[in-house]
Parts: structure tokens; sequence; C-alpha cells
């Protein structure tokens, strides 16, 4: 009889403790790459949020423990009166009949808390809607029809030639992105109003609605002023002080309601979803789902929109980002500037801190 060959030796006890830890170790590097790589370390020239934040930043460096841009803005508190109409675009609770609590802030685009009203073309609107089932719905809008730019590279550079010493930096900046004119075109001929009650307010990028049946709908929306508008010019805007539209606001409110019809615009097949400095053509189809009223006033330092980070992907079942790069990148820099600005609350006091420090 042929011998049989000897048995190989037993595994070596350590030999699956090794595995498990090499398995382990390429789990962390991996995890660490991604975080790295998220972070911009492993790619110097990718755009990141804590780039596009500093780059918001003044010659003379940020406003600490304020938002670093749309830094000017003061509160409001109201209810989203839904009509129902919006039913038949979104299975969202918010579009059911009823009133819904809102909260939000009017803001100036700028960096600087202190900028005079007439120095800044763009105004926005971030907005927080509640709904009984604990969902939450947070917009960020501009009175502008669309965004200056198409994407956040684009938006990046903007920032960076407009801080920069080289006078030719705007130019070589407008040749670069041609879709920059159109704005030009809008800070030059679009009215100024003397309260932000006048103001429309838009979300300039595209969501995704999502029906009872689960169809997608891709939309914009805007919130149509109800006062009515009396144009002005800039130097009339100067003229009645630089902290004319907090005041006004304010006072007008405090004698009645101010209200802004909510209106959804559905796209249609082909127009540009993921280009937000692009509108849609006029006669998209239009539904008019709401009203917001805005009913209370108060001053952003001890105001209930001052720690609210109004992230544009704050959604609830039923809405849903699109193709557009914007929300996300938005997202990213909000957190970015949510986390500096908290961490910085000593240089913006509460007004009540800021009084109990002078009691004996």
């Amino acid at each position: 009889m042929s011998q049989q060959p000897p048995s190989p030796p037993p595994p070596s006890p350590s030999r699956p403790a090794l595995g498990s830890l090499a398995l382990i170790a390429v789990i962390v590097a991996a995890g660490a790459g991604a975080f790295a790589y998220t972070a911009g370390w492993l790619s110097p020239d990718r755009l990141t949020p804590t780039k596009v934040v500093s780059a918001l930043a003044p010659p003379a460096g940020p406003a600490l423990g304020h938002r670093r841009n749309h830094a000017k803005g003061i509160c409001f508190t109201g209810m989203f009166e839904s009509n129902g109409n919006g039913t038949q675009l979104s299975r969202a609770e918010v579009f059911s009949s009823g009133q819904y609590p809102a909260l939000g802030r009017f803001n100036l685009g700028t960096p600087d808390p202190d900028a005079p009203d007439a120095t800044v073309r763009v105004r926005g609107l971030g907005l927080q809607i509640s709904t009984p089932g604990g969902a939450t719905w947070r917009a960020a809008m501009i009175d502008l029809p669309f965004f200056p730019v198409a994407t956040p590279q684009a938006f990046y550079e903007l920032l960076r030639s407009s801080h920069s010493k080289d006078p030719e930096a705007m130019k070589a900046f407008a040749a670069a992105y041609p879709e920059f004119a159109t704005f030009g075109n809008w800070a030059k001929s679009a009215p100024w109003t003397a309260s932000y009650a006048e103001d429309p307010f838009n979300s300039i990028n595209a969501f995704l609605f999502v029906d009872g049946s689960g169809a997608e709908h891709a939309v914009r929306w805007s919130l149509k002023p109800q006062a009515q508008v009396t144009p002005i010019t800039q130097d009339d805007l100067a003229k009645l002080g630089p902290d004319h539209l907090e005041k006004e606001i304010t006072d007008r409110v405090a004698k009645a309601p101010q209200r802004w019809t909510m209106v959804v615009t559905l796209a249609d097949p082909g127009d540009p979803t993921s280009d937000p400095s692009k509108a849609w053509p006029e006669g998209r189809r239009t539904v008019e789902v709401g009203t917001l009223v805005v009913e209370k006033i108060e001053a952003e330092r001890d105001g209930p929109c001052r720690d609210v980070n109004f992230d544009p992907t704050i959604l609830p079942d039923g809405i849903k980002v699109s193709d557009d790069p914007f929300p996300a990148a938005r997202s990213a820099a909000y957190a970015k500037s949510y986390d500096l600005r908290t961490s910085e609350a000593k240089y913006y006091p509460r007004q009540q801190q800021t009084e109990a420090g002078k009691q004996p």
C-alpha cells in the first residue's frame, strides 16, 4: 500500500487574529481615506465647504459669531396656510389643507452684518415650516429669479475674483463664465423696494415633488408678495437710512400681518433642472399652494431664527433634491458656517446676556 501524504500542520492560532486585524486596518484606512477626500486633503484643488466659506469672508475677515453670508437679517414667526392644491403634486403633509407654524429670517446677501441696506443688491428669505407629524421643511430663497452662475465651482471663482486685488479679475471671470452677464443685467435693471414685504423670493434650485402615486415632478417655487409693490431708486433707499429694511418690516408687521402667495412652477420636458442660472421660460404650469403669513418680527440677536441653519436639503417626505448640485453644496457650506458662528457666540452675545453683564 502506498503511504498517505502527511497531513498539513494545523493553522497557527495567530493567523485568524492577524487576518482580522488586517481586515480592520483596511476598513479604517478606507474610512480615513474617504474622510480625507471629503475634507479635500488628498486633492488640494478640489472645492470643499471650508474653501467656499473662507472665500465668503471680506478682506478684513469674517464677522465673528455671524453667518458667513447673508449676515444681516431679522427673524419672523407666523404660519403657512396651505390651501390643499399642493397635494396633486406632493404627498408632503405641509400641502394638506391647514395651518402650519413657520419661522424665518429676512436677510441681505452680504457677509457684513452692518452693511447699509442700499449697498446690497440681493435679498433673501430663510424659511422653516413644521407639521404635526414631525416633518420639517427648510428653504433658503433669494429675490433673483435665477442664480448668478451655473455651478458651485463658478460661485467659488466669483467669490475669489470679487475679492482679488487684480483690477482685471472680474473681467476675466465674466469671460470665463458668460452666464454671469444675465445677473449683471438684472442688477442694473431690476427695481429696488423699500420693504421686504414687497419683495418676491425664489427657490432658484429645482426640486422633485413626489405625489401619492410615487410620480416625481420637477419644480421650483416662489413667494409672491401680496403687498403693493412701490419701486424706488437705490439713491432713495440710501436716504431712508442704513437699517431701514429691518425697521420698516418691524413697523409694518406690528400694524398687520404680511402675506406672500406660494406658487409652484412645474418644469416642462427639457427644462434645465441642474442649472439654476437658467430661468424656465414663461408659460410653464403653476399651482398656488398656500400663503406665508408673517405675524411677528423679532431682532435676530435674541430671535427664534438665530440658531436655525436654513439647510435646503432638510425636506419632508414628498420633496426631494433634484440633479441640481447646489443644494448639497449649500448644505455643506451652511453646516460649516453654522459650526463656526456657534463656536464664536461670545463675539455676538445675546442682548439678555449683555444686559445681565451690566447689572451690579
